[in-house]
């Protein structure tokens, strides 16, 4: 199933509950090849998915900015990384740089990214459903299926995929 933008909030709250007591038995017993896993159902998704249509997730959240960031896309459109700091982010109540508005400043009408080659490395990762010891970032996993249709259906069908190595385990102990 491909969830629209509009029903995936319901969606996503709908598998909630399950998707997180999932992910808490990820975390306490991940699979040897989880990381494998991750990367063939994101590539699989991502071969079908064209973020140009949606850009969810550049009009309703923002990324944190490192440092690097700041100076590669401070250089990028030629201002010093303070005026870029000063004209476009802000501290976050947990000392994190991250956009002043949202939909980001740099997301044009077309959904391009007006500094795609220079992005920041939390965009360029993003949904990070192919990141390595994928069970460690869980919790951020659980917002961005309610963000990015993509996510929520790596998320999905990873449940099917390994509640059934969960359930060829325990009755491979029996």
């Amino acid at each position: 199933m491909e969830p629209s933008l509009e029903s995936l909030p319901d969606l996503a709250k709908d598998t909630h509950k399950e998707t997180k007591k999932f992910f808490v038995k990820l975390k306490n017993k991940p699979p040897k090849d989880l990381d494998r896993s991750m990367e063939k159902l994101h590539k699989a998704e991502f071969a079908k998915t064209e973020c140009l249509e949606c850009a969810n997730c550049c009009k309703t959240t923002g990324p944190i900015f490192t440092d690097r960031d700041v100076e590669r896309i401070s250089k990028h459109l030629k201002m010093k990384a303070v005026q870029f700091e000063e004209q476009y982010l802000q501290t976050d109540g947990d000392g994190d740089l991250v956009l002043k508005e949202l939909p980001c400043t740099f997301l044009a009408a077309d959904n391009y990214c007006m500094i795609y080659d220079v992005r920041p490395k939390a965009c360029s990762e993003y949904p990070h459903t192919n990141q390595k010891k994928f069970q460690n970032i869980t919790d951020i996993t659980l917002k961005n299926v309610a963000i990015c249709p993509a996510a929520y259906n790596i998320v999905e069908k990873m449940k099917i995929t390994m509640e059934k190595d969960f359930y060829q385990i325990k009755k491979s102990r029996r």
